[in-house]
């Protein structure tokens, strides 16, 4: 009987899982993140670069959301060809339901005028999901005398077949830019994949819709560089946005960043105003950004501060992300003078 008891309870979970129209893990450092919100940024910084991020979203919840997210990139110039590695990891709520992923890109490089450039971009995805049953307590675990523990979720009536599953996907991308304007857009999950995890189950992965764009604005030169180079520190404002829609969710990321060179200040806000869901205001959070660049590596953090109805107590957010650019030709120095994608942190 305690069998059937806990075989119901999970199985009645497994249908709650199933119906779900689950959501991609999300950055606030999104151009921090760029292989994971377009594979058009696919070898965009016209060098080698390696990239991480990290999220932990209500840490105060148990029902946390950790999302670790790793990069690596390549411009391959002979070819006007970018190509790329991401491999991302989201562990969600108390159970510790986990997806892993590890995607494929490749973009191209087409200079359509003197002064606009378009990269196309396409990446493979390969996912794996676990329900986390490992962090479940089953019948057959507990001594009836004492209530102990006594060991890990072994019952294969109940888990085998069901703990996890794969299944692979594809994702499109483009961007035009010039050099201080710059547009794109994306669209994740084109098949809609079954992410079931009941043999039978019909539950699709919802494409992920975004929109992204900004503008780079000149605030007039910093001192003079000691580089050698005799040029002046970047002084600059970027107006940003990212607008983003999956299912019946849709989100606008919207806020500037100040360039200071080497210092980035950047705020945003994140919301739809004036969309409600079901019947609550579509605010977010106030996103708040630090972060220091240097000729060849990038650092940077950031804090949501919660204003939707779950409030600052929950945590709110805390991300770090960390890029590096090598080239292999001058490994000493990136050289400034090339023609990149004006957008933060790329």
């Amino acid at each position: 009987m305690r069998k059937l008891f806990v075989f119901s309870i999970v199985l009645a979970n497994l249908f709650v899982f199933n119906n779900l129209k689950a959501q991609d893990p999300q950055f606030s450092q999104f151009y921090a993140a760029p292989l994971y919100i377009n594979p058009a940024f696919t070898g965009a910084s016209e060098y080698t670069r390696l990239g991480i991020n990290y999220r932990n979203q209500w840490p105060n919840l148990e029902s946390s959301f950790t999302t670790f997210s790793f990069y690596a990139d390549h411009f391959l110039q002979k070819y006007n060809s970018g190509i790329g590695l991401i491999v991302t990891s989201d562990t969600e709520g108390s159970v510790g339901l986990k997806s892993t992923n590890v995607g494929l890109s490749y973009a191209y490089q087409l200079r359509i005028s003197e002064n606009l450039v378009f990269r196309p971009g396409i990446q493979y995805n390969m996912f794996t999901r676990n329900i986390g049953f490992q962090d479940l307590v089953f019948a057959n675990q507990i001594d009836p005398i004492t209530g102990v523990v006594t060991g890990p979720a072994t019952d294969p009536s109940v888990i085998n077949g069901m703990e996890s599953i794969s299944f692979g996907d594809i994702s499109v991308g483009g961007i035009f830019y010039s050099r201080s304007v710059f547009l794109g857009a994306a669209v994740q999950h084109l098949s809609e994949p079954n992410q079931s995890f009941i043999e039978g189950g019909n539950s699709p992965l919802p494409q992920r819709m975004t929109i992204h764009g900004g503008i780079k604005i000149p605030l007039g030169q910093g001192p003079l560089r000691k580089d050698l180079t005799y040029t002046y520190a970047e002084r600059s404002i970027t107006p940003v946005f990212q607008y983003k829609t999956q299912g019946k969710f849709s989100q606008l990321d919207v806020g500037a960043f100040v360039h200071l060179e080497p210092i980035n200040l950047g705020v945003h806000y994140r919301g739809v105003p004036f969309k409600q869901f079901e019947n609550f205001p579509n605010n977010e959070a106030i996103i708040f950004s630090l972060g220091v660049t240097t000729n060849n590596f990038n650092i940077g953090y950031s804090f949501d501060y919660t204003i939707s109805e779950l409030g600052i107590e929950v945590g709110g957010a805390h991300e770090f992300s960390m890029s590096y650019f090598l080239d292999f030709n001058k490994p000493s120095r990136v050289p400034r003078s090339r023609w990149r994608i004006p957008c933060p942190k790329n």
